[in-house]
């Protein structure tokens, strides 16, 4: 198991126990059964619908055999020993793509308009090779995973504040101090350990794609060119699905950087052009 690999585990390993610390300070044993509960569930409905949510969402249309998309992705996915996806496009003129589905089995890969239009096919190569390396790494598994704790984890919060913390512990009551900055941080907290699993997969799945893609180059120069083009004209994601994208929708710089889904562009280039593919 590789560094990024062992950070994700720990993260998500973390992102839990932050989920079970919260539910039980909140709520005691209830809390606990609650936000195990509540964990379950969304991860289940995550698992199961999240690929069909996220392309009703942004209108995405399956394309077949004859178009360029397709073909892309067909030709890349053999290269990687992988089944075929189902492809989509989306009608806008902001140029990024994602992939989603809970296995290899059962994946899509969906791509902007505005993607095709200023790419050529080699940075078309790099940016789906990225996409499929999510699938092979089953990234989307991953990050919905963590997506549905921290949603879970405010949640929690928020019921917490109109209902208040436990009341069944031995001191008769929660401290209201603790109870209020868990209230503040624990939500914070949660955010930026989902916003580290992102960038750690991010790093991975450049490497993957420009394994599958045979060469670095090609995605290094689509990515410079997506930042670029997607400031120029900004997808209006959801941020709940900000971090599927292989470029982030929104900026970031400073503090808010932190909570980014993605590494710097810049970070991902240099890395991306001194591996070893």
């Amino acid at each position: 198991m590789n560094s990024n690999a062992l950070k994700t585990a720990a993260l998500l390993g973390l992102l839990s126990g932050l989920l079970l610390v919260i539910g039980g300070a909140l709520g005691g044993q209830q809390g606990l059964v609650l936000a195990f509960g509540f964990a379950a569930l969304m991860n289940f409905v995550s698992y199961w619908f999240s690929d069909r949510i996220v392309l009703a969402m942004y209108g995405a249309k399956q394309v077949g055999q004859n178009h360029v998309l397709y073909q892309t992705v067909e030709r890349l996915a053999a290269r990687a020993e992988l089944p075929m996806p189902k492809v989509y496009i989306i009608a806008s003129e902001s140029p990024n793509a994602f992939a989603t589905g809970r296995n290899p089995q059962h994946a899509s890969v969906a791509a902007t308009e505005g993607i095709l239009k200023i790419l050529d096919q080699k940075e078309l190569d790099g940016v789906m090779a990225h996409e499929l390396a999510h699938v092979k790494h089953r990234d989307i598994l991953i990050s919905s995973i963590a997506a549905t704790i921290a949603a879970a984890i405010m949640m929690l919060a928020r019921l917490a504040f109109f209902f208040g913390g436990s009341r069944d512990n031995d001191r008769g009551g929660s401290n209201p101090i603790v109870m209020l900055l868990t209230l503040i941080l624990a939500p914070i907290a949660s955010m930026l350990i989902q916003a580290a699993i992102s960038r750690s997969r991010e790093f991975e799945a450049d490497a993957g794609g420009a394994e599958i893609a045979g060469s670095p180059k090609g995605l290094a120069t689509a990515l410079r060119k997506l930042e670029a083009a997607g400031k120029r004209v900004p997808l209006p994601a959801n941020a709940a699905t900000a971090h599927m994208f292989i470029v982030k929708p929104f900026s970031g710089r400073g503090v808010i950087g932190l909570f980014s889904t993605h590494p710097p562009t810049e970070q991902r280039i240099e890395k991306l052009l001194t591996a070893r593919i």
